[in-house]
């Protein structure tokens, strides 16, 4: 069932950049944060692909009418993995954007990531290149944005600055033939939780949406080596017992919303 929302525009005037917001949890967070982000807010939609970018974009204009005449979106095209990709976005965030006003929150949502390659087990990973760019796009990307947004808005008087990790149960508990993306999703998790530690006034969220019903669902159901685990997912979907984006995005909202979260914390769709 959906969370109901908290209410409109309680976000306040914002700065708010999703990546992966193609499709997915990040197109549906883009879709559910808009009416929550005040007047004169900016939301910035960053992903590879530039057309699902579009529908990402008219998505959230066709479902939230009443934010969209004071709503101001942009589209990045960026493929994060490389180093044009994340320098495109920060010059682009670090440049003249006029929001009516200084931002009074910041947020940034690391969303954007991969599973790899789920038909291999760690005995099967003798390939330093493959290891390499999963680790580049899945922890380097989302380690080097994070810095870069934060010292392009540091620290001042009434800017709230707020850093969300989409997660997984994965980042805390093996799951057989999904090495690297249980390896990328646990040292994010660490490096965001070193963050809050570091960073006392930056709001840093780990959040595990739950098993979403997406492409990636399907791939898992379809690819994963371990035998246990794929029938696992498969009688999952055909028991209706997957999450639909909508339904988490609107917990992560409302999570935001609240703000009664400790900072670096690791909070899963099923918590209470």
């Amino acid at each position: 069932m959906q969370e109901a929302d908290v209410g409109a525009g309680e976000l306040g005037r914002s700065l708010c950049v999703v990546t992966g917001a193609s499709r997915g949890l990040g197109r549906s967070l883009s879709v559910v944060l808009a009416p929550r982000l005040g007047p004169g807010s900016h939301l910035v939609l960053v992903a590879r692909c530039g057309e699902r970018l579009r529908e990402t974009e008219r998505q959230v204009r066709a479902e939230a009418p009443a934010a969209g005449g004071e709503l101001r979106i942009s589209r990045l095209q960026a493929d994060l993995s490389r180093p044009e990709g994340l320098q495109r976005v920060v010059g682009w965030l670090s440049g003249d954007r006029e929001l009516g006003g200084p931002p009074e929150r910041l947020i940034l949502v690391n969303n954007a990531g991969t599973l790899g390659d789920i038909s291999k087990y760690v005995v099967d990973l003798t390939d330093p290149a493959e290891v390499s760019d999963y680790f580049a796009l899945n922890f380097t990307s989302a380690t080097c944005l994070t810095a870069s947004v934060l010292k392009a808005f540091p620290e001042r008087e009434n800017l709230g600055r707020t850093i969300i990790n989409i997660s997984s149960l994965c980042a805390i508990q093996p799951f057989k033939s999904w090495s690297l993306y249980c390896a990328g999703k646990a040292a994010r998790e660490m490096m965001f939780r070193v963050l809050a530690a570091e960073e006392p006034d930056v709001r840093v969220l780990n959040y595990a949406p739950g098993p979403l019903d997406t492409d990636m669902q399907r791939q898992a159901r379809s690819e994963t080596a371990d035998p246990e685990l794929r029938q696992t997912f498969t009688s999952m979907h055909q028991q209706g017992q997957l999450v639909d984006c909508r339904d988490s995005a609107a917990k992560l909202v409302n999570i935001l919303v609240r703000d009664e979260f400790e900072s670096g914390a690791h909070i899963d769709y099923y918590d209470q």
